[in-house]
């Protein structure tokens, strides 16, 4: 109970409007990724500028962050989800 004491501002939750808003930036962002051939966002330098830029001004932070781990995670996963597939396909030709 300071007399300089002031509780912290807590954040607003995004409305659905501004979710919206951010994956379509997102969206936007990694098309322009996919056509340079760029999958990890940040390294494609010039290439896709005012796409990230309006996706880092839609979309906190936190959720820039998350969704660029997850695009390089996603892709990364790619070719062990199609031997898997793969696999499973063969599994049920053994079987029938």
């Amino acid at each position: 109970m300071g007399w300089f004491s002031k509780e912290p501002e807590k954040p607003q939750a995004a409305s659905r409007d501004d979710r919206k808003k951010c994956w379509e930036s997102r969206d936007l962002y990694f098309s322009c990724l996919d056509a340079a051939q760029v999958v990890v966002p940040g390294s494609e330098g010039d290439k896709c500028n005012a796409q990230n830029k309006v996706y880092q001004q839609n979309c906190a932070k936190s959720w820039v962050d998350y969704f660029n781990k997850r695009r390089v995670l996603a892709e990364q996963q790619k070719p062990i989800l199609a031997q898997a597939n793969m696999q499973a396909e063969e599994a049920k030709r053994k079987t029938s």
